[in-house]
């Protein structure tokens, strides 16, 4: 459930265009009024101000954008201009190909969306970047960890409620037998089962797994695998059982400690709003007996904690 909070009475895109293009004008940038206007727009009301704006002033309106805003409120806009699916290929082009990689952020984001989310994901990416994701996966990353991205953004999964529960005993048992019972791990029977079955599947293998053996899925990944394949793997299962209990915990961690890791925060924050923030934020508070609202209150400021705060609803 999306927490994006939009306006009752809605101002045109003429409108919103030729605001910004004030609060653009004279010495400095009105960011109040670039933060009031863009975080309370759902993803088409973005697009249509940013083709208004094109027409209006003959200049695209990100390239303004960047011009007017610096640090992580440039950041976070920009990344909250495109729409859900084209900010996650986004998102994962630059993990896997930019002057860093980053496998773990690449990772997360492939790992913890829905088989409709990625096949789009897919598709844009292809058209945005001439490039399959499935060729600059080949390049980056290695081993099972590998095999396992590949075959979890490239087949379909079934994303209904309904279970077959003698199924689920059976994909217990053959996870149990391919880790924890045996000497070594078969890899590629965790592979397929997580990246071939529906998240209330693999919600229910994770209970029945821990009924039948004593212990969680999740210890048993822990203990029979490592790196970016365990990371990948337990996104998923996590994902299955409770996303928004993983975007939270993933928020808590962005923010404790000496110094918040704004990269991190951003990226849920930004491509959370319009998914299922609300349950994000319920469970953190549910978690850490504080609110998600208070937590970033006290970890940013300026314009950029007024934009993350906005999106927050």
């Amino acid at each position: 459930m999306s927490s994006l909070i939009i306006p009752p009475v809605l101002t045109s895109p003429q409108d919103d265009a030729a605001q910004l293009h004030r609060a653009f004008k004279g010495f400095g940038c009105d960011t109040a009024a670039v933060v009031n206007i863009l975080a309370h727009r759902d993803a088409t009301q973005r697009a249509l101000i940013q083709r208004e704006y094109k027409a209006m002033y003959s200049k695209g309106l990100i390239k303004h954008l960047k011009s007017e805003l610096s640090g992580n409120l440039e950041k976070a806009v920009l990344l909250w201009m495109y729409d859900p699916a084209s900010r996650d290929a986004v998102i994962i082009k630059e993990a896997l190909c930019g002057e860093t990689v980053h496998l773990r952020r690449a990772t997360e984001v492939m790992c913890s969306r829905t088989s409709t989310q990625l096949q789009q994901l897919r598709q844009l990416y292809l058209s945005m970047f001439q490039s399959y994701i499935e060729h600059d996966i080949q390049n980056v990353a290695s081993g099972d960890h590998k095999k396992l991205l590949l075959a979890y953004v490239s087949k379909p999964r079934y994303e209904g409620p309904e279970i077959d529960g003698d199924m689920v005993a059976k994909d217990a048992e053959a996870l149990y037998k391919a880790g924890e019972k045996r000497w070594g791990t078969d890899e590629d029977k965790f592979i397929q089962i997580f990246s071939e079955r529906s998240r209330a599947h693999l919600a229910a293998v994770s209970s029945t797994y821990k009924n039948l053996y004593g212990n969680s899925l999740k210890k048993a990944i822990k203990n029979e695998t490592s790196g970016y394949f365990e990371f990948g793997l337990q996104t998923i299962v996590r994902c299955a059982e409770n996303p928004g209990l993983y975007f939270a915990k993933i928020l808590y961690k962005a923010m404790k400690g000496l110094g918040t890791d704004d990269t991190t925060l951003i990226r849920i924050i930004v491509t959370r709003t319009e998914i299922d923030m609300q349950y994000i934020k319920t469970e953190y508070h549910r978690k850490y007996k504080k609110t998600l609202h208070d937590a970033v209150r006290s970890e940013t400021s300026g314009s950029y904690k007024d934009f993350l705060l906005s999106l927050l609803g």
